[in-house]
Formats: C-alpha cells, sequence, structure tokens
C-alpha cells in the first residue's frame, strides 16, 4: 500500500525538496526551465518557498507537497490564480523518480484538484477551472491528466522556454464538477442547476481545509497502473 497526502509546503520542506531535485537533476532536466545551481540547495529552495508562501497568501497560488508514506515526494501546486470572471488556475506537478509509476501522481492530482474547487468557505480556492500544459511526447503527463478527468482544448506552439528552447505544449483544462454539464448561461438558456454527467475519475469537491492534508491510500491493485 502506498500512502499519498498532499498538504501546503512550509519552510522545514526545504532540506527534503532540494535533495529530491540534487537526487533527480537529470531526470527533470528535459521537463523543466533551466535551472541554476542554487535551486536544488537547501538555500535556494527555502528563497522558492518564502516567495510561494508569500504569493499564497495573496491568494495567487496554492503550493502543495506531496508525501508518500509521511516523507516529501515532489511537489503539486495550483499557479497563477486569476479572480474575476476567469476563477481559474494553472496546475503544475513534479514527483520524484523512485515514486514514478505508482499512482503518486496520479492521487496528488486529483487531491489539489478538489482543494482548488471546493468552496472557499470550506478550505479551497473556489475556482471555476484548472488548466494544465505538457509537452506533447511526455505522455505519462498526460496519462495523469486524463485520469483524473482533464480534457484537451488545443495546442500552443512555442509555449514555455523548456530545457533551454521554446517549446510547444498540449493544453488541457478540468472544470468544477457543478459546471461540468448542461450550457453555459451564455447559451441561450438559463443556467440549470443540478450535477449533470461526470466523468468516471472526476476529482469532486472537498471539505479539507487549507492547512492540512488530503490524503489517498493506493493498494497494490493500482499502484503498477498510473504515473
Amino acid at each position: 500500500m502506498v500512502d499519498v497526502a498532499v498538504r501546503p509546503v512550509r519552510l522545514e520542506d526545504a532540506a527534503p525538496l532540494a535533495a529530491l531535485l540534487r537526487a533527480d537533476r537529470e531526470v527533470l532536466a528535459p521537463w523543466e526551465p533551466v535551472r541554476d545551481g542554487e535551486w536544488s540547495t537547501e538555500e535556494g529552495q527555502r528563497r522558492e518557498l518564502r516567495r510561494v508562501l508569500e504569493r499564497a497568501a495573496a491568494d495567487a497560488v496554492l503550493p502543495c507537497v506531496v508525501l508518500v508514506d509521511g516523507e516529501p515526494a515532489g511537489r503539486v501546486n495550483v499557479n497563477n490564480v486569476v479572480r474575476g470572471a476567469f476563477q481559474s488556475g494553472d496546475l503544475g506537478y513534479w514527483i520524484a523518480s523512485p515514486h514514478t509509476g505508482r499512482g503518486v501522481a496520479t492521487a496528488a492530482v486529483a487531491a489539489v484538484a478538489r482543494r482548488a474547487f471546493a468552496d472557499p468557505g470550506d478550505g479551497g480556492l473556489g475556482l471555476h477551472r484548472l488548466q494544465a500544459g505538457t509537452l506533447p511526447h511526455n505522455a505519462a503527463s498526460r496519462r495523469v491528466l486524463e485520469r483524473n478527468g482533464f480534457t484537451r482544448i488545443g495546442c500552443a506552439p512555442r509555449y514555455l522556454r523548456i530545457a533551454g528552447r521554446w517549446q510547444d505544449h498540449v493544453l488541457y483544462q478540468l472544470l468544477a464538477p457543478e459546471d461540468r454539464a448542461g450550457p453555459g448561461p451564455d447559451a441561450g438558456a438559463p443556467a440549470q442547476p443540478g450535477a449533470g454527467q461526470v466523468a468516471a475519475g472526476n476529482p469532486g469537491p472537498s471539505r479539507t481545509g487549507r492547512g492540512s492534508s488530503s490524503r489517498v491510500t493506493i493498494g497494490p491493485a493500482t499502484a503498477s497502473t498510473s504515473t
């Protein structure tokens, strides 16, 4: 059994996260922006965590750490939160290589999506949608998104500078459960209440507070089927 939990980052996560990044420097390099040498140091990660915690206090991000059996195993975040008429955020995540292929990323994305869509009164962000972009050849990341109900919405040419060059990305989105079924109010008729049809595997709303953990236990039947 694999116990996967997601909680907001803390400054004391800097040392274990830095150790994971150093161990996986070559594994992560093809999928990330070029990083300077300080990125994978404890002090570099502490600066990064301070930065994202300040942005979290301004309601701009939801930065989380992924725990496997109680130990840090990666990060999952909702970045670039936009309010107003958009109510959207960008999903990002990475999982240390010893934990890939065990369903950890799939569980972590599901947990943070529940929190992103939950009502603010229940500790969530109250978002309408999440967007995620992945390199076209990153089949593992695309499977994680699709298993969580994300749907492809297009391709953005030269979208992000990854591994030192501008690269195309496939874009996905996931709508809040209450927004997934039926026409919107701009389709010529008033929006109707009701949950409607929700695809299997889509994360629903959570009542987990923003300062606590969301926890998922993965049994042996699913451990080898997800990334």
